[in-house]
């Protein structure tokens, strides 16, 4: 069972990318005001990838690496006291690449901050590699900072769902929501293109669908208000093939969008569904990815 915080809420530690990198900076605030939040302490990890780099680079760039790797962890830390002076800060410079010591810094029921780009990304790239790899392989919540984390909030966290088998992750948005004394909203936005031609578009309509689509949404609501009575729950349902821009749409004016996923295993490693990767490399506000029990799925509708 997760502990609970000071706070009274079950959710756990935030442990924090650091690269030095604007993106990080970013993400490292953003992750000490979730941790100040919850009541909880902040781990300040920065993977040098002194163990592969040490096998072939000279002592003295080595060094060089680690004195600059505690140098952006000092600069770090000393931005979050500067914003948040009496939360507890723990620093761990790591031998090991990012997305490894990141993994390993990660207990059981913490969560991992990151930010959207890393030092060596190309401009034109979305989502940095570092990024991507964390949020793909983590088995703890993900978050990646992305949009403007200085704009106004709006204690709205948004969830992408679909029904009642939502509902152990949805608690966890339901969480976050209660800790900014916010609201939750439930979207889930059902494609019909890929289930053309099956038994179901041959029997139902576009509106028998999403009246379906309603009820299975206001049924999770009604799982979520019984376990969060205090929390303001709203929905939003509709069936359409712009699945990815509704859930783009929302994150606009979410202070965070959650959604809960089961990796799918590719050829190169595991991967995420479609809307996945469309919300980490074009959501207005931070993602969370919560990992999701059990085989990998199909593609899904909403995915």
């Amino acid at each position: 069972m997760t502990p609970t915080s000071r706070h009274g809420n079950a959710l756990g530690p935030v442990v924090a990318g650091v690269d030095g990198s604007a993106s990080s900076r970013e993400a490292v605030l953003w992750a000490a005001g979730e941790a100040d939040r919850r009541g909880q302490h902040l781990r300040l990890v920065l993977g040098a990838d002194l163990d592969r780099l040490g096998r072939f680079a000279a002592f003295e760039t080595t060094e060089r690496l680690r004195e600059a790797g505690g140098t952006h962890l000092a600069e770090a830390h000393e931005a979050v006291h500067e914003r948040f002076p009496g939360l507890p800060v723990e620093r761990e410079l790591s031998n090991k690449n990012a997305v490894a010591a990141l993994q390993e810094a990660a207990a059981p029921d913490a969560t991992v901050v990151v930010g959207s780009r890393g030092l060596g990304g190309f401009p034109a790239l979305l989502l940095g590699s570092v990024s991507l790899a964390v949020a793909t392989r983590s088995s703890v919540p993900v978050v990646v900072v992305r949009g403007r984390t200085d704009r106004p909030g709006t204690g709205v966290v948004a969830a992408a769902v679909r029904d009642e088998t939502d509902a152990d992750w949805v608690r966890r948005a339901a969480a976050e929501a209660e800790l900014r004394g916010g609201t939750l909203h439930l979207i889930n936005v059902w494609n019909p293109l890929p289930h053309v031609g099956n038994m179901v578009t041959a029997l139902d309509d576009p509106g028998d669908i999403t009246e379906q689509g309603r009820a299975r949404t206001d049924a999770l609501a009604a799982v979520v208000h019984r376990s969060h009575p205090a929390l303001t729950v709203t929905t939003a349902t509709g069936a359409g093939t712009a699945t990815a821009a509704a859930l783009m749409d929302v994150s606009g004016r979410a202070d965070l969008l959650v959604m809960g996923v089961r990796r799918r295993f590719m050829g190169s490693g595991p991967a995420l569904g479609r809307l996945g990767h469309a919300a980490l490399h074009h959501a207005r506000c931070p993602v969370e990815i919560v990992p999701r029990p059990g085989e990998p799925e199909q593609e899904e509708s909403w995915r």
